[in-house]
């Protein structure tokens, strides 16, 4: 297919014949199968991939093994993990358009947000994860041993890596969910194999070239490529793996849970999100409508995170819907390879027709469609779109849409809010809008979330662990927390 306006090096990219990494090697699944990918813009086939088998994966699991138990990775010392981590960040910098054009061609987002967004906090987040190598410490312990009172002892505690990790990621941030998995894994010592979302690999095998330029050995980074039920199922069921770390939708989160209980495998689970936006009467109206409008439209409303209900003071819900209303209709929709585009098209036709789906409920049920509500091709698009009144217990409002479809509903006073907002069966983010720095603080602790912002929302930063309550998921991403998620502690006892 013809790729106007991307780098020869995209073009190179797109066009060669299709590998994943296994063990240093790149090949074919092992019977020869590929799958296709689109692209969301324009809904034609992009490229092909392999489509990895059960085999597959277990070789790349094997290898994985091999590094971690066999090879001199296991006797690197924490600088030089450091200085592999710089050296895979400055490629990914030198390659950061590159990388860019390939997020924006498998996912459909824009390229130049991508660049400085996507691609951009993945180096960074590597980069402080590199300085984690050197940071990795126990402590000494000075024991009673009631039992043996005559006695001396030395005691410490070690924090050693967990082993081979076995990572899937979602489709809506490719390339930074890589790397919120392989960072802490390759900082502590672990070997990985990655396996990306079905739609998105792109950017995941790019990463495997750089990880090897960068002149890690040969198993420590290993990426099949193929579809959830097949080679996700093999990384998730192989005894071998010591660690699972997933980022995607709740219901698969749990039944790879339920999985790795069965081993006792380790277990990171960055699921689904409802995080509602709340407009205190004291906020300043004109920003918080501007950043409620972000919230939920950046990457097409694609974001585990998005602000996707909203609360405003009823005094000032009309004028706030109004506003935000006014920022969608004006958001130019198309291609992501056009600098000038807002927002791209959803990742997949089905992904179009499950957030349309969620829209046409809203109308059934009376909903008013106060903005948008429409979807159009060629490509996968949705308009970005508001909803009022819906009531509290609404799918609308319960359920993840993941996608630009933003619920508004009025609320009275700060316990109305509270209760509101706490009223989802996720956890994961919330944001406030107020300048009432007393209340604010009596809302955070309030808020059942795992990250609550104020003034702003989705900000993320490497040292802050990212996570959520209830079915937002289990453990953290990001901060210390995540070198703590990729480690063991063990005890020892030494009787002099």
């Amino acid at each position: 297919m013809s790729l106007p306006n991307v780098l020869p090096a995209t073009s190179a990219f797109i066009q060669r014949a299709p590998r994943m990494l296994i063990g240093g090697d790149w090949v074919e699944a092992a019977d020869g199968q590929t799958m296709p990918l689109h692209n969301p813009a324009t809904g034609e086939v992009l490229c092909v991939v392999p489509r990895a088998t059960p085999e597959d994966v277990d070789r790349a699991v094997l290898a994985a093994r091999q590094a971690f138990d066999d090879s001199a990775w296991t006797r690197t010392r924490p600088r030089e993990r450091q200085n592999l981590l710089w050296q895979l960040a400055d490629l990914m910098q030198r390659d950061a358009e590159l990388l860019a054009q390939l997020e924006c061609l498998n996912n459909g987002k824009s390229a130049a947000v991508a660049q400085v967004m996507d691609v951009q906090l993945a180096i960074d987040f590597l980069r402080y994860m590199a300085g984690w190598a050197t940071k990795i410490e126990g402590s000494t312990v000075d024991v009673s041993a009631p039992l043996m009172p005559n006695d001396q002892f030395h005691s410490f505690i070690r924090r050693e890596a967990v082993g081979v990790v076995g990572a899937i990621v979602a489709w809506n941030f490719p390339l930074l969910l890589a790397c919120w998995k392989l960072g802490p894994a390759l900082a502590t010592g672990c070997t990985v194999v990655l396996k990306p979302a079905d739609e998105t690999p792109l950017t995941a095998l790019k990463l495997a070239e750089l990880v090897l330029e960068a002149g890690y050995p040969e198993g420590v980074f290993n990426v099949v490529t193929g579809t959830g039920i097949t080679a996700g199922s093999a990384l998730t069921h192989n005894p071998l793996v010591d660690k699972l770390t997933f980022t995607g939708s709740t219901a698969v989160g749990k039944h790879i849970g339920k999985i790795a209980m069965d081993s006792m495998t380790r277990v990171t689970l960055e699921l689904g999100g409802k995080s509602p936006t709340i407009v205190m009467a004291d906020a300043d109206l004109k920003t918080a409508a501007a950043g409620a409008a972000s919230a939920i439209f950046f990457n097409q409303g694609q974001v585990c995170c998005a602000g996707s209900r909203l609360y405003v003071q009823r005094k000032h819900f009309d004028n706030v819907v109004a506003d935000i209303s006014d920022i969608a209709n004006a958001m130019k929709l198309g291609n992501g390879l056009d600098p000038s585009v807002e927002m791209g098209p959803l990742i997949s036709a089905r992904q179009q027709e499950r957030v349309y789906g969620y829209i046409e409920k809203g109308r059934a049920s009376g909903a008013t469609i106060a903005c948008g509500g429409e979807q159009f091709g060629p490509g996968y698009f949705v308009k970005p779109t508001v909803i009022v009144d819906v009531d509290q217990k609404h799918s609308l409002v319960q359920e993840e849409i993941f996608g630009p479809v933003l619920v508004a509903i009025p609320f009275d006073d700060e316990a109305d809010a509270l209760r509101m907002a706490n009223d989802s069966p996720y956890g994961l983010g919330a944001s406030i809008w107020s300048n009432d720095l007393a209340a604010v603080h009596r809302m955070i602790p309030r808020i059942k979330s795992g990250s609550v912002w104020v003034n702003c929302h989705s900000a993320l930063d490497p040292a802050l662990p990212f996570g959520g309550y209830k079915m937002s998921g289990v453990g953290r991403e990001m901060g210390y927390a995540a070198i703590e998620h990729y480690t063991e502690l063990k005890s020892v006892l030494i009787k002099l």
